[in-house]
């Protein structure tokens, strides 16, 4: 485990949240993850103190984003950075790929025979789960590599996840186009992240002078580590509490 970062200056920072894993529990399904009193207490009470200067960067939708956090933060990147909604509120979404609809439909077929494949329609990407359907992981992998090679589509995988995702920015680009704006721009990026697809966004956040937190085990480009949501949530609290 990477070492413990010190409580933040919010002061001084930008802070970049990913959600499933990292601020919220993973669940067996998407959407058995709930709004929650205290986690979005805590969200608009850092978005307070950081003037604006928080987003969430989530491979969920804006929308999916908006219905777990209840609009605690307007800084929201979904879909890994294929939408992106600016702290004015102005949208900046990539355009689906029009193969998505077929990778919807094969998959769906699918799940016919597989009752525990999960397929999430995020309308710029098509997400399989296979968290339920371990003996079926491989296959299910191998069809998602070749829909995506016959299709021009990019293959993303997470935990117990694969995706299907229209070319375009991903959570690293999408850090950066933040840092370019206000309130954040002057300001240096810290992203909290727990999966594979947030590597990008640590790059991001080294490359202009911040750092990252990778939530939970493995190797990563994170210079610091906590060991899970629990873990995150104290972190965030710590540092609140740092200013009073």
């Amino acid at each position: 485990m990477k070492p413990k970062p010190e409580p933040l200056d919010l002061f001084k920072v930008a802070l970049f949240l990913d959600l499933d894993g990292t601020i919220a529990p993973i669940m067996p399904r998407p959407d058995d993850v709930e709004p929650e009193a205290a986690r979005n207490g805590l969200l608009k009470a850092l978005n307070d103190k950081l003037e604006g200067r928080l987003a969430v960067i989530s491979g969920r939708s804006v929308s999916a984003v908006d219905r777990i956090t209840e609009g605690a933060v307007t800084s929201v990147a979904g879909a890994h950075g294929l939408e992106r909604r600016t702290a004015s509120g102005q949208r900046e979404d990539t355009e689906a790929h029009a193969a998505l609809d077929t990778v919807v439909t094969e998959f769906r077929a699918l799940n016919r025979v597989l009752e525990g494949l999960i397929v999430e329609d995020k309308g710029v990407s098509v997400a399989v789960h296979y968290r339920q359907e371990p003996d079926h992981k491989a296959n299910i992998i191998a069809l998602a590599t070749r829909m995506a090679e016959s299709h021009g589509l990019r293959l993303q995988p997470g935990h117990e996840v694969i995706e299907l995702r229209t070319p375009g920015p991903n959570k690293g680009d999408a850090i950066r186009a933040f840092m370019c704006e206000a309130p954040f721009i002057g300001h240096m990026p810290v992203f909290v992240g727990d999966d594979l697809t947030d590597e990008v966004g640590f790059e991001a956040v080294n490359s202009l002078g911040g750092f990252g937190v990778r939530v939970g085990a493995g190797s990563s480009v994170a210079r610091y580590g906590l060991k899970d949501v629990a873990a995150v949530t104290a972190w965030l609290e710590e540092s609140l509490l740092c200013l009073t």
